[in-house]
């Protein structure tokens, strides 16, 4: 027989468990938001935002997928972005490095040993550098929607920028639609919230591709959420400055030892499939997955997809 109680003590787990617990982290003198769902005792997945993007831009439907999976999930915002510190750059100046320590020091903060990690775009190359140097923290290593360790792609845009094919052995640069796109998306400070999302919309329309619809109040309530959350909103833009003062070398990542799955979108304009592929054959033993009509977004409609990728992979 149904017990009621026991039914209302269920539901009332199950809600905790998928309730985010927010956490602010202190570290290298700046602090940085953090919030976990799931049990505790559960294996841990670390999400890795992306240059200039938010925790919670980790969708909450990827987030829950996990949890119900069985994963205890973190995310967090990189300095400059979201709730984290805003950093003077020209006073203290940062690298991939730096920002690949700040993941680890949520993990600390969590008590956290050792972790799934899951990393897109930039998200990818901190989580990629921390399987090299610091391989006793990493049980698994998924890379999405992102490019080898170490790629200069700072090269590769001004090669395209004037015009010039990619150098032999270049991976390739960004679409030109998306250079242009990129170029008309900087935020206006004085624009509000209404200008800030005329100038955002444009930009996502191109990132997200042209295979998949394109779902424009999802993209609207994703920025509105970032336009609330953001202390500078500006300040995200020196997440290039820190992959461009990236001194890491992509021959590190021969000595990864984790199991990694690399997850790249068949219509990424900003990292086309090539660099995909790069990291896979960087990477021994890595698994490359192509997913069909995925740019270089995180559409709901491919919630279920990814999850179950990574899923299946971070066991």
């Amino acid at each position: 027989m149904n017990d009621g109680l026991h039914d209302g003590l269920h539901d009332g787990r199950h809600k905790r468990l998928h309730e985010g617990r927010e956490r602010i982290v202190p570290t290298d003198g700046i602090e940085l938001w953090a919030e976990e769902f799931g049990a505790p005792q559960h294996p841990v997945v670390l999400l890795v935002m992306g240059a200039q993007a938010q925790g919670v831009q980790w969708n909450d439907g990827i987030v829950r997928r996990l949890v119900g999976g069985g994963r205890r999930v973190i995310r967090y915002d990189h300095r400059d972005v979201g709730r984290s510190s805003v950093v003077d750059f020209a006073v203290r100046p940062y690298t991939v490095a730096d920002m690949a320590s700040d993941a680890l020091a949520v993990l600390n903060a969590f008590g956290v040993e050792r972790a799934h990690l899951v990393g897109a775009s930039l998200g990818g190359i901190i989580a990629q550098r921390i399987a090299v140097t610091d391989p006793q923290r990493v049980l698994t290593l998924t890379s999405l929607s992102s490019q080898p360790l170490g790629t200069d792609m700072a090269e590769a845009v001004r090669r395209a920028m004037a015009g010039e094919p990619p150098a032999p052995g270049q991976l390739p640069p960004p679409s030109s639609e998306l250079l242009t796109a990129l170029a008309a998306a900087l935020p206006d400070p004085e624009g509000g919230l209404e200008g800030y999302l005329s100038l955002r919309l444009p930009l996502w329309r191109v990132l997200h591709g042209s295979v998949l619809p394109f779902d424009e109040e999802e993209y609207r309530r994703m920025e509105r959420r970032v336009y609330e959350r953001a202390r500078d909103l500006a300040a995200g833009f020196h997440h290039t400055l820190a992959g461009a003062a990236d001194g890491d070398d992509s021959a590190g990542l021969a000595s990864v030892a984790a199991p990694t799955l690399v997850l790249h979108g068949t219509e990424d304009p900003m990292f086309p499939p090539a660099h995909g592929e790069a990291t896979a054959a960087a990477i021994p033993g890595a698994r490359l997955v192509l997913i069909e009509g995925l740019g270089h977004t995180l559409p709901t409609v491919l919630d279920a997809r990814l999850a179950g990728e990574i899923l299946r992979h971070a066991v």
